[in-house]
């Protein structure tokens, strides 16, 4: 099937702006913007028939279509607004006593890591970092020093699947195996996992997996979920308690009060979306593509990427030649003056250096990359 710009009439995407960032907000395609204003329609035809009578089977049944997905049973998944809430669920729900350690990856993403403060910090408990070494990581080396980052005080290991600043596709089962030998619990936070890199959740073995649905897998914002295996259901609890307290995992996170549903009923038809566009072949593409955009940006402006082979995938980081101090603001300075000249890629803060992230979608082609080594250079000449 032919992508690129031959597919980029199925979005709302802005004519002539360079859009390389699916990573940080996806976008949704005009087919599954439809579904959801439908499923709004039926919401506001009749309000209480849909919140009772519709609703309930219909969330159960999106959950089972999206289990499917991801490699899980329909009653492990529930919905939630974004992957930093079904972490925040996690954190949240654990019961933390003085001098416990939760261990988080040093590329772990920010809002996570905060709520991982917040729990600690209530508890008189504290967080353990596992180094990533960067750029240029090897996988036995991050199992390595995650497995020296943990002890007997650790209660939870949060690990990213692919890292949000980073970049990374990182050895998630051999990461989660190794947590498990030791008994401790693994919360995955897989922002960027669904539809970026296939998912078998029941072959990861995690014992979460906060993902989100409205980046690579093109569904509307706002549409994440959370996975919970059946022996880690208990005591979990949503973020905001509600009436199906006590009544068990699905019960709890169904129904957490009045809110609009249809970015998770939509997800049906992301799901279908991104078959027709080649399922794992369309995933198989992004992450050539990004590696040859990647290698093209480091090229031009005589730098280095971040990560290459199995540790990169549909998202790739180069260094960008800069000198000079090196800080969040000078990163989100160059970040407005990048937005302002005609390109969304983000720029983060990494070993001391600051490094220009790019996506791969399907609605990209390597000129869109060809014309962004253009837009940064001259950013940069500036």
């Amino acid at each position: 099937m032919l992508l690129g710009n031959a597919v980029r009439h199925e979005w709302m995407l802005e004519s002539g702006f360079i859009s390389v960032n699916h990573g940080s907000f996806g976008a949704a395609p005009r087919v599954v913007l439809a579904a959801q204003q439908e499923w709004q329609r039926r919401m506001e035809a009749q309000p209480s028939r849909f919140m009772h009578a519709v609703l309930p089977d219909e969330l159960r049944r999106g959950a089972q279509r999206l289990g499917t997905f991801v490699g899980a049973e329909g009653r492990t998944i529930a919905f939630v607004e974004n992957a930093t809430t079904g972490c925040n669920a996690v954190l949240r729900s654990l019961r933390l006593a003085p001098n416990d350690e939760v261990v988080v990856l040093s590329h772990a993403y920010g809002a996570v890591r905060n709520t991982a403060r917040y729990v600690t910090k209530r508890a008189g408990a504290r967080i353990v970092e596992a180094a990533i070494p960067f750029p240029h990581p090897h996988p036995e080396v991050i199992v390595a020093n995650l497995k020296a980052a943990l002890t007997d005080r650790t209660r939870l290991a949060v690990i990213d699947h692919i890292t949000s600043g980073s970049a990374l596709v990182l050895p998630l089962q051999s990461l989660v195996r190794l947590c498990h030998e030791v008994g401790v619990p693994v919360l995955v936070d897989g922002a960027h996992g669904a539809a970026q890199v296939p998912l078998d959740l029941a072959a990861i073995g995690a014992d979460w997996y906060a993902g989100n649905c409205h980046k690579w897998l093109c569904a509307p914002k706002g549409s994440g979920f959370l996975y919970a295996a059946p022996a880690r259901q208990l005591d979990l609890h949503p973020a905001t308690i509600s009436h199906g307290l006590g009544k068990g995992f699905v019960e709890e996170f169904d129904w957490t009060g009045t809110r609009d549903a249809s970015a998770w009923l939509a997800t049906s038809v992301a799901i279908d979306f991104h078959r027709r566009l080649g399922g794992k072949d369309l995933m198989a593409r992004n992450v050539a593509l990004a590696a040859e955009a990647t290698d093209l940006l480091a090229r031009r402006l005589n730098s280095e990427p971040g990560a290459t082979g199995g540790m990169a995938g549909s998202m790739g980081v180069v260094r960008l030649p800069i000198t000079g101090p090196v800080s969040s603001d000078a990163a989100a300075a160059l970040r407005a003056r990048l937005l302002a000249a005609g390109t969304d890629a983000p720029v983060h803060v990494l070993a001391d250096a600051l490094w220009l992230r790019l996506s791969a979608h399907a609605y990209n082609d390597l000129e869109d990359y060809e014309r962004l080594a253009d837009i940064v250079a001259a950013v940069l000449r500036g």
